[in-house]
């Protein structure tokens, strides 16, 4: 019997010893696998090595960033100065306190023309002419309105609806005895809007508005035609201005107009004249409202425009259509070789087109309040005509006109 239990007990004793023994293998292997583990992951430093990697390549994400950032808050911060300085402006002249001229510099003209209006008034125009739904057509067009002071009432067609897109809202008719055409002046106005300046023409110098002037023959360009050139060669002496001058005792007048967006679009003719000569001037398209006309100095000679020359009963006439921001389209009912806004031009350059033909020996006779072209929104007409010394302007500077009202006469 005590062989018996000494063998049982023996037998128990070593199944522990075999259990223990496996219990401590066991946990050995877990101790040496949590080791290897530990083992296999990156030092502590390691990882904050890589964590300065990450910052660093976030800073240098940031720093390529930056300009641009740059660039956006300085030109959002110069045209919030700009519209605060058209604010106080706005508030003198309400006052009729003169304001101060400050002419843009030389780097503020060069920063305006990098902005890309050439392009964005290409994308204005197509937008245009996309045709909105007529669900849509009454909010955008009453928006518009609202915000520009359109009277709905002078057009032909009332009905928002009728039209299909932005760029027939813009060419819109009006009713004709809306505009009278004035009989009893020589020079009636061709357009809708604001007089920027009027007068003489003194010392080759146009006023685009008081106190700030541009050349006249960059505006116009030079005389190319046979009989300019021999007049420059014998008389050398006379300026440009004189050279436009067909009759002794006669003067050159100038008159400003802008077209705001609310404006009526369409332009008409001055006078009855006869229009010989078209010269189309590629060039930056900035805007031409009073506020830039008054900071930029040859604004008009940096935009691009289309001069009509021609002469009236007496001497020489021009009309000249001035583009602006989102007027890249200047239409010459008349003339169908007309392409404005190209994508390539080259700069200071010019295209010439005469209507003077072996079958066409007058040109285009144009008569007074007859229909001559359209813009896509606001911009400037110029006029530049001879007239006899006592011509009379009936204007006054800041007014408001409307197309068929007198500017002057005899």
């Amino acid at each position: 019997m005590a062989t018996a239990m000494e063998r049982l007990c023996g037998a128990a004793l070593r199944r522990s010893s075999v259990l223990t023994d496996c219990r401590f293998s066991w946990h050995k292997n877990l101790s040496l696998r949590k080791t290897l583990v530990i083992w296999k992951q990156p030092p502590f430093r390691t990882f904050f090595t890589d964590r300065r990697k990450l910052h660093a390549a976030l800073v240098v994400r940031t720093f390529r960033l930056r300009p641009f950032h740059f660039l956006v808050a300085t030109g959002g911060g110069y045209a919030g100065y700009r519209q605060y300085e058209k604010y106080k402006e706005e508030q003198l002249e309400k006052l009729g306190i003169e304001i101060p001229i400050k002419l843009a510099s030389e780097w503020e003209v060069s920063l305006y023309k990098s902005v890309p209006t050439r392009l964005l008034s290409r994308a204005w125009g197509r937008l245009n002419q996309v045709e909105l739904p007529t669900w849509l057509r009454k909010p955008v067009y009453s928006l518009y309105i609202w915000t520009f002071g359109v009277n709905m009432k002078e057009a032909a067609v009332e009905d928002l609806h009728h039209y299909r897109n932005l760029s027939e809202f813009f060419r819109r008719k009006l009713k004709p005895q809306s505009r009278p055409v004035c009989c009893y002046h020589s020079v009636i106005s061709p357009s809708d809007g604001k007089i920027l300046n009027f007068g003489q023409v003194k010392n080759c110098e146009v006023e685009q508005v008081k106190g700030v002037t541009y050349s006249l023959e960059s505006f116009l360009g030079p005389c190319t035609s046979t009989e300019d050139m021999q007049f420059s060669q014998t008389s050398s002496h006379n300026s440009f201005q004189n050279q436009l001058v067909t009759k002794e005792g006669n003067e050159l007048y100038h008159c400003v107009i802008y077209l705001a967006p609310g404006d009526y679009h369409c332009f008409h003719s001055p006078t009855d004249w006869r229009v010989s000569h078209r010269r189309h001037f590629p060039g930056s398209l900035m805007s031409v409202n009073p506020g830039v006309a008054r900071w930029i100095k040859e604004l008009f000679c940096h935009n691009e425009r289309v001069v009509l020359t021609g002469d009236w009963k007496h001497g020489f006439f021009s009309l000249t259509a001035v583009g602006a921001t989102n007027v890249g389209s200047i239409r010459i009912y008349f003339d169908r070789d007309l392409r404005t806004n190209s994508p390539c031009y080259s700069k200071g350059s010019y295209n010439d087109f005469s209507f003077i033909t072996n079958n066409n020996k007058e040109g285009i006779p144009m008569r007074k309040g007859e229909h001559l072209g359209e813009f896509n929104l606001g911009s400037t007409i110029v006029l530049i005509f001879e007239a006899p010394k006592d011509f009379n302007f009936h204007l006054k500077p800041g007014q408001k006109i409307r197309f068929g009202e007198a500017l002057g006469s005899l």
